[in-house]
């Protein structure tokens, strides 16, 4: 059982910058793809980006490309989603979650855990 633990969402002035982190504990954190989710106020889950287990590969929805980027330390068993450039529409709880698959996953589904979520407010 993974569990995972975000941190580092607050509320920031649009085109600022953020570090989110996604801290895991109970498995071996080298053996998931990692990746970061999106829920806007009274929208569905929405894929932002995800990383392979040895970094090698990552993948971004288009709406976040160029100002974001994901990254891990599985030395320290954290992923992380640097986000820059921030706008009002970014606003969302942001999740991080660990699949079990091979390769990148982009649907909420094709993910086994979850952490409980950190919320990035952007004022404009």
């Amino acid at each position: 059982q993974v569990q995972l633990v975000e941190s580092g969402g607050r509320l920031v002035q649009a085109g600022g910058s953020l570090r989110l982190s996604c801290a895991a504990s109970g498995g071996t954190f080298s053996n998931y793809v990692m990746g970061w989710f999106r829920q806007p106020p009274g929208k569905e889950r929405e894929f932002v980006a995800a990383i392979s287990r040895s970094s090698i590969r990552t993948y971004y929805a288009n709406s976040v490309k160029d100002r974001f980027t994901i990254s891990r330390d599985n030395a320290k068993n954290t992923a992380f989603l640097q986000v820059n450039s921030l706008k009002p529409e970014d606003t969302a709880v942001y999740y991080c979650a660990a699949s079990s698959a091979s390769m990148i996953m982009t649907t909420p589904s094709q993910y086994n855990y979850w952490g409980q979520g950190t919320q990035v407010t952007v004022s404009s």
